[in-house]
């Protein structure tokens, strides 16, 4: 680790041909879907947060879109075809150097399975909600965003920072 040239943080440098290999933030995208006034969610089938309540999302692939990764991870994990609407949120979470990304999205059919990583999938209105499983923070400030918007009549980008690890 050393300050190459011209830069002004430590980077893994080859010490043999001098390439600089950058370790920037991994992006998670995802979508909170809606279909007939209800949320789509899924009981995380896998670590970490087994068991706990998520929107669809997962980390965004090389080659694709942040739109088309939202709609891929809603198809993997809820077997849902979803139109991608706007922005929802942003957050940084930055002692897992992730940028967390949600989008608001429309189921296309209503119809929709449980995934892989999913134990159970389902619609619930903002009262359902298990808000004390939701799992990650990040996906708690995008649900609750989102029905902020919804009761102000509002579609606002919100941005939130998280520097604190889960306890497991």
């Amino acid at each position: 680790m050393r300050i190459p040239p011209g830069d002004n943080l430590p980077r893994a440098v080859c010490a043999a041909c001098g390439a600089i290999h950058y370790e920037n933030p991994r992006m998670v995208v995802g979508c909170v879907p809606e279909w007939e006034g209800r949320i789509l969610l899924c009981q995380r089938a896998i670590q970490p947060r087994l068991g706990y309540w998520t929107t669809p999302a997962g980390f965004m692939e090389n080659g694709e879109t942040l739109q088309g990764a939202a709609a891929r991870e809603s198809l993997e994990e809820a077997l849902a075809q979803v139109q991608i609407g706007s922005l929802l949120s942003i957050t940084h979470v930055l002692h897992a150097r992730q940028v967390h990304i949600n989008f608001r999205g429309r189921l296309l059919d209503g119809k929709f399975g449980v995934g892989t990583e999913s134990l159970q999938v389902g619609l619930y209105r903002e009262s359902e909600i298990p808000w004390d499983q939701i799992a990650f923070p990040s996906i708690e400030f995008a649900l609750r965003s989102y029905f902020q918007d919804l009761h102000n009549g509002t579609e606002s980008v919100h941005f939130n920072d998280i520097n604190r690890p889960l306890r497991y």
